[in-house]
């Protein structure tokens, strides 16, 4: 192999594999446009319950979760029974968005938040609509989903 051949297929190997890196799926983004900041307690509210409506199982939703809440979600073992047991909502689809907060303020310093989410979905071929008020802790850093609460109002 003469120099230009050899320069010619390292330029091939490296244009393949810059277009091979590049076919990588991305992890849809949360919230409104899948804009949502990682670092607040609304992003992992919302990932918690997506993991729970559309996950295969529920360890996702048990590394968002604090200490009791993991607990909890653990003696329910599936999904469906923790959408039954826990959230009281079950939907074969469903779109949650956080409702938009009136906080005044940052939460890069509080150690606790309530985030209210919204249920937007089908179960049984009927529309469901409701909302949960999720209490959130910080553990280490990390938001982590403490409560469920349920609507009273609605």
């Amino acid at each position: 192999m003469n120099y230009p051949s050899r320069h010619l297929s390292s330029l091939l190997i490296v244009l393949c594999l810059i277009l091979i890196s590049g076919c990588k799926e991305k992890e849809e983004g949360l919230g409104r446009y899948g804009m949502m900041d990682e670092n607040t307690p609304d992003y992992a509210a919302v990932a918690f319950m997506k993991s729970i409506y559309e996950d295969k199982n529920i360890n996702r939703a048990v590394e968002l979760s604090s200490d009791s809440m993991a607990r909890m979600l653990k003696r329910y073992h599936t999904n469906r029974n923790v959408q039954r047991h826990i959230v009281n909502l079950r939907y074969d689809t469903v779109t949650i968005t956080p409702q938009g907060s009136n906080r005044v303020g940052r939460n890069e310093f509080a150690e606790n938040a309530t985030v209210t989410l919204f249920f937007s979905g089908q179960y049984n071929d009927d529309k469901v609509e409701d909302l949960r008020t999720v209490q959130m802790i910080r553990d280490d850093g990390l938001w982590k989903v403490d409560r469920i609460d349920p609507d009273h109002f609605m």
